[in-house]
């Protein structure tokens, strides 16, 4: 849309609207709600092997929190948001300063953390260590709900 007085065009409110109600059909109305922190990047004194105590590791951590309707946003208010800014400092503040022998305590405590906040209807949490092993990825863990 042209404004001829001043030769500017006018934004699409079909695209600038904050909330675009009524298009989306009842069939496609999304059913799954999800955030998530993927591939986070810790080092954490985490090992149970002599060569493995008190030196810190790399740890990658991907976090899924499915989510109920009332925590998941349906307008453009940040208030309305569930806080995965939250998650990424409360992990990292989790891992900082503190010792693990095992990623399966790592991803329990990972996942009692997230599983206690408002809203959560699924969670999977997986752990991994890039540098265990020189013939593969990662070795690792999952936890999750289902």
């Amino acid at each position: 849309m042209t404004n001829a007085a001043s030769n500017v065009t006018a934004p699409d409110p079909l695209v600038t609207s904050p909330r675009l109600v009524g298009l989306v059909p009842d069939a496609l109305r999304p059913v799954v709600r999800k955030v998530m922190i993927e591939g986070l990047e810790l080092m954490v004194d985490i090992g149970f092997h002599e060569a493995e105590i008190g030196v810190p590791q790399r740890v990658i951590i991907d976090i899924e929190v499915w989510l109920d309707g009332a925590h998941f946003p349906g307008d453009d208010v940040v208030a309305h948001a569930w806080d995965y800014h939250w998650l990424h400092e409360a992990l990292t503040a989790l891992t900082t300063g503190r010792r693990f022998r095992l990623q399966e305590t790592l991803a329990h405590e990972i996942y009692a953390l997230t599983a206690a906040r408002a809203g959560v209807t699924g969670l999977r949490v997986t752990t991994r260590k890039p540098d265990v092993y020189a013939d593969c990825v990662s070795a690792g863990v999952v936890l999750s709900s289902f």
